[in-house]
């Protein structure tokens, strides 16, 4: 069985020693990079591996990128190989914040072409609530070859959103916070505000109060409000930096309305030129 969008730790648990399955522990914190490092260190699920966003699921910033750019497809499938990831492997991805940061390594996989892999639902919170194992010993890590498939249509450019974004046949959702969605507040960029056009969800409408994803059903109810009658192909997400954002891709998969769009450089990225247009409130 084949798990593409979530996996529950009760599922996990029992395929931790299957040299088939690589899991990543995705834990990070915005304001203090090194702390999901060190929760890792603290405590993590058995045989996990440590991704950090900044270090490997980014490149370097630039002037005119966001906070975190996608990084060399190539660089990355390496690495992924060094991991012990096969283009057969199964991959679960998880972090301590219900899949703010992990959302990011699943939508990157599917980005090199790998579809089998899946989010911890609920996260290590979840995983530890239900008394799974955890140790602070590192994985014995045996290379493998990745072969990525890069598929560039999974993203969109600052372009291609300025394009859109008043076109009624397609939909940009922000995943940020209302507040920093209205600008507000802004703790990360230099610009608060928002893509005129663009409408808010923020990410965590994707869960319930335990921190897992609402249920397919739910959530299809929930993305079907928000774009009307525009097929899930023409919706475009973004959030600060393209992460959060793809814990709501990984939402409308979940709920069968695939094909949506990352806009990778998200807002940090669009207020690099001047140029754009900002706009404030609701």
């Amino acid at each position: 069985m084949s798990f593409e969008t979530l996996i529950s730790p009760a599922e996990l648990a029992p395929h931790l020693e299957d040299k088939t399955w690589v899991v990543f522990d995705c834990r990070f914190t915005l304001t203090d990079t090194e702390a999901g490092q060190r929760a890792y260190q603290q405590g993590h699920i058995p045989g996990a591996r440590y991704a950090h966003l900044d270090e490997d699921l980014s490149s370097p910033i630039t002037e005119t990128s966001g906070r975190h750019p996608l990084p060399n497809p190539d660089i990355l499938a390496r690495k992924l190989g060094s991991w012990g990831v096969s283009n057969t492997s199964q991959v679960v991805v998880y972090d301590g914040t219900f899949g703010a940061m992990a959302a990011r390594l699943w939508w990157m996989m599917r980005w090199l072409g790998h579809r089998r892999v899946a989010l911890l639902d609920g996260g290590f919170p979840r995983w530890q609530r239900e008394g799974f194992s955890v140790t602070t010993e590192l994985p014995v890590v045996k290379p493998a070859v990745f072969n990525p498939s890069v598929n560039r249509d999974l993203f969109v450019d600052a372009t291609i959103v300025d394009r859109q974004r008043s076109d009624n046949d397609h939909r940009i959702i922000d995943a940020r916070s209302e507040e920093r969605f209205a600008g507000d507040v802004e703790p990360l960029d230099k610009v608060a505000g928002h893509i005129p056009g663009a409408l808010n969800l923020p990410w965590e409408d994707n869960l319930d109060f335990s921190g897992s994803y609402l249920s397919a059903d739910e959530l299809r109810a929930l993305y079907a409000d928000k774009i009307g009658a525009v097929p899930p192909e023409n919706v475009i997400h973004m959030c600060g930096s393209g992460v959060t954002a793809c814990h709501s891709i990984l939402a409308m998969e979940h709920a069968g309305m695939r094909g949506s769009k990352l806009y990778a450089g998200s807002w940090s990225e669009w207020i690099t030129d001047p140029h754009r247009p900002v706009a404030t409130g609701e």
